[in-house]
């Protein structure tokens, strides 16, 4: 979507790695591709696999370590749209899910609430506007917009299953029900805002959810 001497922003499709994983069959990648482009290209931030939308990859170690302070001061803000299970009324504002989560060892790669041992994690959420139309018709699924103020694992995913309205499509945390309402994970990132490593003005990147 945007390429410049300092960073490259790119949308990825559901479905591709964001960084390679494990096994010659796992090494295509968001990445990869980018580096056949700009072999400086360089990893900041992962989106899941099944999630699509908007990555920024740094041009350089210098920008990467710029980028990186930017993500770790929560000074890159970050919007996902997603459909959720449920018939959720609209309300004024923001609201916020604050549940602190864990890696489930014995089930990885799933995440879980755990009050106890877990890391903070927030995610502001509000209903949006209108369901995707093939889902126009259903009772039983809200689109919503989310801004996650921290970056765990699967963050979104578990905090939307948690209160009660899995992400539809999610076949780790939805029931089988609403697993089975969408043929991918119904989560886009959506928009994407911080100032630029090299000038410090602000940009802002935005992509249209494909559903």
């Amino acid at each position: 979507m945007y390429v410049d001497e300092y960073l490259v922003v790119l949308d990825k499709p559901a479905g591709l790695l964001a960084v390679p994983g494990i096994g010659p069959a796992k090494q295509d990648c968001l990445a990869a591709r980018a580096q056949a482009m700009w072999p400086d290209a360089r990893v900041v931030h992962r989106l899941d696999q099944a999630t699509s939308g908007l990555i920024v990859m740094a041009r350089g170690r210098a920008m990467q370590r710029a980028l990186a302070m930017a993500f770790e001061r929560r000074e890159v803000s970050k919007r996902y749209v997603a459909v959720v299970a449920g018939a959720i009324e609209a309300f004024d504002g923001w609201r916020e899910i604050d549940l602190p989560i864990m890696a489930d060892w014995p089930n990885r790669p799933l995440q879980k609430v755990d009050a106890a041992h877990g890391r903070a994690s927030t995610t502001r959420w509000r209903v949006a506007a209108a369901l995707p139309q093939a889902l126009e018709r259903e009772q039983d699924a809200t689109r919503v917009e989310l801004q996650p103020l921290t970056g765990r694992t699967h963050q979104l995913r578990v905090h939307l299953s948690a209160v009660g309205h899995p992400i539809l499509g999610d076949p780790l945390y939805a029931p089988a029900e609403a697993r089975g309402a969408a043929a991918r994970l119904m989560l886009h990132a959506s928009e994407l805002e911080f100032a630029h490593p090299a000038t410090g003005e602000p940009i802002a990147f935005a992509s249209r959810a494909p559903f």
